[in-house]
């Protein structure tokens, strides 16, 4: 066997752990910093605190915050505006203000448009703006990756990638959890299970990525429903963050599988929260997937507590009753056809989810998928 473990940031553990962000700052070399934080984050003075702790350590900071959704090029394009003459690029809150602070902290070094970088045309530049991030959702892992999601001119979704988006620092501060409302933090922590999972045992996996990948299902299926019954209970929230995190070193070694092949149709169709379609995507598609029966799916069954894989598919759907996912897609799905996601499940930006997956997935699996999501639209 041969597999290499990519770069893993320096990453802190700790309640309250965001109070020292300037003295970070400070420690980084900062001269002037941009904080991109989520708008409700912002909105609850936690911005403002924030900027004040860089500001005692004579560092000059700024807000951005307008952005709502998944990341858009206009968000990428105002938060650049922002951060000129910045050196340091903090981003706070879920996988969307992580992904405009690690994009825009390239794009401001280069002066390119990220779109010069989308889908790898280009290499990233070297001399990127350093990053502090601070997740506070407990679901994208995007703190640890080098992957980065926005919407293009035409609405689809486009990565860039690379290590040269990756932080400098992370801190991982589970009293910054607790005010996500409970549908929220179960779709995300159940995004982090399937980026665990889908790491574990799709064709990419190695025992390097297994380490995190393993450590996080057994994190989170032992500490999920604890954090959406008892928001306020730091040790639930900080193991679901933890594995959140280690989801996503995790999945920047080996990516994704299946589930996310469909969640990332489903959005180039419609809004949608990526969690709760990957969540519904992955209970979809695991029956088929474990009949694959495969040594790594045995021990992601293992690791969840199970015997063998022919248990997973009714412990995901008991997961998702217990942490009260209702099994439904929005409404402006109902525009759309079984046809319309098979296409966007097809389409070249999604094909290396595709083929990843353990199993061949045929065009035939990709139509029975489809229709089996979309009845999700229609109350089937």
């Amino acid at each position: 066997m041969q597999f290499s473990t990519s770069f893993i940031p320096e990453i802190h553990f700790g309640d309250n752990i965001h109070q020292a962000i300037g003295e970070a700052a400070k420690a980084l070399g900062a001269r002037r910093a941009t904080i991109v934080i989520d708008g409700f984050l912002a909105k609850s003075g936690l911005a403002e605190r924030i900027m004040r702790t860089v500001e005692r350590e004579g560092i000059p900071a700024c807000i951005f915050s307008d952005f709502t959704g998944e990341p858009k090029l206009a968000h990428l394009h105002a938060a650049l505006e922002t951060v000129t003459g910045s050196d340091l690029v903090i981003g706070i809150g879920g996988g969307s203000a992580l992904d405009i602070a690690k994009i825009v902290a390239c794009c401001a070094a280069s002066g390119r448009d990220p779109m010069h970088y989308a889908l790898a045309t280009n290499p990233l530049p070297k001399d990127r703006l350093k990053k502090i991030l601070v997740p506070t959702t407990a679901g994208t892992g995007s703190e640890t990756s080098a992957t980065n999601i926005f919407s293009g001119p035409e609405g689809k979704k486009l990565w860039i990638w690379g290590a040269e988006t990756k932080a400098d620092l992370v801190l991982l501060d589970p009293s910054l959890t607790v005010s996500l409302p409970a549908s929220l933090t179960a779709w995300c922590g159940l995004d982090a299970f399937v980026h665990a999972f889908e790491a574990a045992t799709n064709r990419n996996t190695h025992a390097g990525a297994q380490f995190y990948a393993h450590e996080a299902l057994r994190l989170i299926t032992g500490a999920l429903e604890t954090a959406i019954r008892e928001p306020a209970n730091l040790e639930a929230r900080g193991k679901v963050l933890l594995g959140s995190c280690y989801a996503g070193i995790a999945i920047d070694n080996c990516g994704t599988a299946i589930a996310h092949n469909i969640s990332h149709a489903l959005a180039g169709l419609a809004p949608v929260h990526h969690g709760l379609a990957t969540a519904l995507a992955f209970e979809a598609t695991i029956g088929w997937l474990v009949e694959a029966n495969t040594v790594d799916l045995d021990r992601a069954a293992r690791a969840c507590g199970l015997d063998e894989p022919a248990d997973i598919p009714a412990f995901v759907s008991n997961l998702m009753d217990r942490c009260g996912v209702a099994r439904t897609l929005p409404k402006a799905f109902d525009a759309f056809s079984a046809a319309d996601l098979a296409r966007e499940m097809s389409a070249p930006e999604n094909r290396p989810m595709r083929r990843s997956t353990i199993r061949e997935v045929a065009d035939g699996d990709i139509d029975r998928f489809a229709a089996r999501m979309m009845a999700l639209a229609k109350g089937q």
